[in-house]
């Protein structure tokens, strides 16, 4: 009887779960199974996703096992149980068929086996038990934190801001915010110069890092959105919130330079939104300071908000849609003035030195704004008078995609062929320098 082909896929979503070594158990008994059941399986074809959560299919380990169905390139894929593969039913009922589409086996270890009805409806009632499971125990926990905030309990907040440490609940008192007098003397000095001495937030970051003021990495540099972030963290004045930032899913992924890259985004395409503030929980903590200065400095804040050069009161056409091709990041507009007129210009922001310490990050320079619209408008009047070029293109794109795809994937089947031969090749010759192998043929009897 011929071994069957496999794939090992094993999956943990939290931080704990990866120091428990969860993983690697689930490995070695997936590995043990495949020994005691006649499935071979290479090492490059066990795949690990370590801290993604199974309420996703976003996992660059469940990427490439399926990435390696498609190419027919296994006959099973082993997986300890159905909520390894996927906490959600629906995601679980789609990569079994889709597998199966491809005559490739799903095994659930700790699941029945055989496909009568019977065992089937089991199937389905593991994967909605442990959906259940999962939104119950997310819907404790959230009422639970949300309780304990309300009796003014710091250990419901997420971590401590910079000026304070987080101290551990003991037996003999609850968990509190201790201040951390050398920071929290930055966090005065901040306020001061942004309130009384009227700096401004990029002039404070500068100020800081000319300083060498160390931040809580202590390793990195100050940004712009940290000074923000800290003039507006209610916790300075006393009063931590909780409850300030709820999940909601990614509409953008990052700037244009991150949404370029090919890797995945950990945790799936969700994002953290901020609450309307009559949702947040007040927790009392040292303030660090004064009602006043915070306010003021609040004040200060929504008057930039609204009177800032940068604000854009008629919009251009081009604005907020292109973007730097040597670096990626977005193009914004400026603007100088001449001897006649103010001139304005798209500009990367990847070329501006002072928001990098000095080094700018792309040597990109700046775009008449009058030119580029100009481009821009006529190329749209043409595509509104001749709507034939948008059907012919879209025609193209799409022959383009029906006749690469096949190519492409076969340049992949073969690349990946490749790359197992030449794993294989130097464990054969791992081996034979390590005398497990003998190149002489075995004498005939």
């Amino acid at each position: 009887m011929s071994m069957k082909t496999a794939a090992i896929y094993a999956r943990v979503s939290s931080d704990q779960q990866k120091q428990d070594k969860t993983i690697a158990s689930q490995t070695a008994a997936l590995a043990a199974f495949a020994s005691s059941h006649g499935y071979g399986v290479p090492d490059e074809w066990i795949f690990e996703d370590e801290g993604f959560s199974g309420a996703t299919l976003v996992r660059p380990g469940l990427e490439r096992v399926r990435d390696l169905v498609a190419e027919g390139q296994v006959q099973a894929v082993l997986v300890l149980s159905p909520d390894r593969l996927s906490r959600k039913y629906a995601y679980q009922v789609l990569l079994t068929e889709e597998w199966l589409r491809q005559g490739v086996e799903t095994v659930f270890v700790n699941a029945p086996q055989s496909h009568s009805p019977e065992d089937q409806l089991l199937l389905q009632f593991q994967g909605m038990i442990a959906e259940y499971e999962r939104a119950q125990i997310l819907e404790r926990s959230r009422r639970g934190k949300r309780h304990r905030a309300k009796q003014g309990e710091a250990s419901v907040l997420s971590a401590a801001p910079y000026g304070y440490r987080y101290v551990r609940k003991t037996e003999e008192r609850a968990a509190y915010f201790e201040v951390i007098e050398a920071q929290a003397e930055v966090v005065r000095q901040v306020y001061d110069l942004y309130t009384v001495q009227g700096l401004s937030i990029g002039a404070i970051t500068r100020r800081l890092n000319e300083l060498g003021v160390p931040t809580r990495k202590e390793h990195s540099c100050w940004e712009r959105s940290t000074v923000w972030a800290m003039l507006r963290n209610p916790a300075y004045r006393g009063t931590a919130c909780f409850g300030k930032t709820q999940e909601s899913a990614r509409q953008r992924r990052g700037s244009r330079a991150v949404r370029m890259r090919e890797r995945p985004p950990r945790r799936g395409a969700r994002t953290q939104r901020e609450t309307p503030r009559a949702q947040w929980i007040p927790i009392p903590v040292p303030a660090l300071v004064d009602e006043r200065t915070f306010d003021l400095a609040q004040e200060r804040l929504q008057d930039n908000k609204r009177l800032a050069p940068r604000r854009t009161i008629e919009p251009s056409i081009a604005q907020g849609l292109v973007h730097c091709a040597g670096c990626g990041y977005a193009l914004y507009r400026t603007s100088t003035h001449s001897s006649a007129r103010k001139i304005y210009y798209y500009r990367c922001l990847g070329s501006d030195a002072w928001r990098y310490q000095g080094q700018a990050r792309c040597t990109a320079r700046p775009i008449r704004q009058d030119l580029l619209d100009d481009i821009v408008w006529r190329e749209v009047a043409r595509l509104l008078e001749d709507p034939t070029l948008i059907e012919v293109e879209l025609t193209r794109r799409l022959e383009a995609a029906q006749t690469a795809h096949p190519a492409k994937q076969h340049q992949d089947r073969i690349s990946s062929e490749l790359v197992q031969l030449q794993r294989r090749a130097e464990r054969l010759l791992t081996a034979y320098q390590e005398e497990l192998l003998d190149l002489d043929p075995p004498a005939s009897e």
